[in-house]
């Protein structure tokens, strides 16, 4: 059997990102800085209505070299320190909660709720009550948009203004999701862009700090550029880091943005295909948004696996099945709490990321699938019920 490898989502091009490349090359801007860099930058502006209300035009945004160094600024310019605590969502990639260790801050685990899959409003509470009667208010909360689906926007903005806690909103898998018609990314203190080789458009890597404010974009940009002073020699009154976007990632990345709604629609209709093959199979589960407010990019496509009602067919049988097939499929996000790096930290939930860490798969949801690609999905999946 050598069938060709169906991933798990794969870089998507458009045809224009060669265009760009080719001005850079052509004008020798192959540097951290330049054209793209600065066009990138505006188009994401654009794209993210930051000339509009809340904003008013004062927000900027930051192309960076990946979302986790946009994280770790983000820390930074909330003036997050060694010993301080901050709060972050348990179901996430690793990246989220890195930075709070690279700065020696401690990270406390929040559970997910059921309905997006996000932070939990109730536990956050419970978390931070805590950890204030401890005399330990924390610095910051990092809350998520898993797998592209908005979390609960007004109730932990509620929360963020209740305890004056700012909020950094990882939208690292959620370039093109909204709520109630606002771009996700925009709703935090800081927001965080990834462009990573898997995401909805790629830089390759890549990453951008979205901001509230002008003058934290330009912070950002000094700590990502080595922090260099104003002086005609290498002057450092602060510590910096090489964190900038270079000017030919930025030039694939503004070929992509052309085509980021078409590459949305593209992984929504995957969605939609899931629904419709999994309809007729007891005990699964297509994860969803719950109400229209939401509108979730879909990212990856989940799934939830109830084997007591698929005839003992568990999560892991389905993925194994499909990996022998060829097909790429991979677990949730194994919760932060749950790392062996993080082991001893503090955690408060009720063991709804561990359920759906059990129970969940991701599936293959590149916008560059082909019908060749669902048909041979789709008989795979029903081979593995039926078998």
């Amino acid at each position: 059997m050598n069938k060709e490898k169906i991933w798990l989502s794969s870089p998507h091009m458009g045809g224009t990102e060669q265009d760009y490349i080719k001005q850079a090359f052509d004008k020798n801007w192959i540097a951290p800085l330049g054209p793209n860099v600065n066009g990138f930058e505006e188009d994401l502006k654009k794209y993210l209505s930051l000339n509009s209300t809340p904003f008013r035009g004062a927000g900027g945004v930051a192309a960076l070299s990946s979302g986790t160094a946009a994280l770790h600024l983000a820390l930074i310019l909330l003036g997050v320190k060694p010993g301080d605590e901050v709060l972050c969502q348990s179901m996430t990639f690793a990246a989220s909660a890195n930075p709070i260790a690279y700065l020696g801050a401690i990270p406390v685990f929040i559970d997910s709720e059921r309905d997006t899959l996000n932070l939990s409003p109730i536990h956050l509470e419970e978390a931070i009550k805590d950890r204030i009667s401890k005399g330990k208010t924390p610095k910051a909360i990092i809350a998520v948009h898993l797998y592209g689906m908005p979390y609960k926007v007004e109730e932990i903005q509620n929360i963020s203004k209740k305890y004056n806690i700012p909020v950094i909103e990882d939208s690292a898998e959620a370039l093109g999701s909204s709520y109630k018609g606002q771009k996700c990314g925009t709703f935090g203190d800081l927001g965080v862009l990834s462009f990573n080789g898997n995401k909805i458009i790629t830089t390759s890597g890549g990453g951008a700090l979205v901001t509230r404010n002008d003058a934290n974009k330009q912070k950002a940009v000094f700590l990502a550029t080595q922090a260099r002073d104003d002086a005609p020699h290498y002057q450092h009154s602060e510590i910096g880091y090489n964190y900038r976007l270079s000017n030919i990632c930025a030039g694939i990345g503004r070929g992509q943005m052309e085509i980021l709604d078409k590459h949305v629609a593209l992984r929504r209709k995957m969605n939609e295909f899931y629904k419709n093959l999994f309809a007729s199979i007891p005990g699964i589960e297509v994860f969803n948004e719950p109400n229209e407010d939401y509108f979730c990019n879909n990212w990856l496509s989940v799934i939830s696996v109830d084997k007591s009602q698929t005839n003992g067919i568990s999560r892991e049988d389905l993925r194994l099945f499909l990996e022998k097939e060829n097909i790429e499929c991979r677990p949730l996000w194994k919760p932060m709490h749950m790392q062996p790096v993080f082991s001893g930290t503090a955690f408060y939930g009720s063991g709804v990321a561990e359920e759906f860490f059990e129970n969940g798969l991701c599936l293959p949801s590149g916008s560059n699938l082909t019908d060749d690609d669902r048909e041979r999905i789709a008989s795979s999946v029903k081979n593995c019920f039926k078998s």
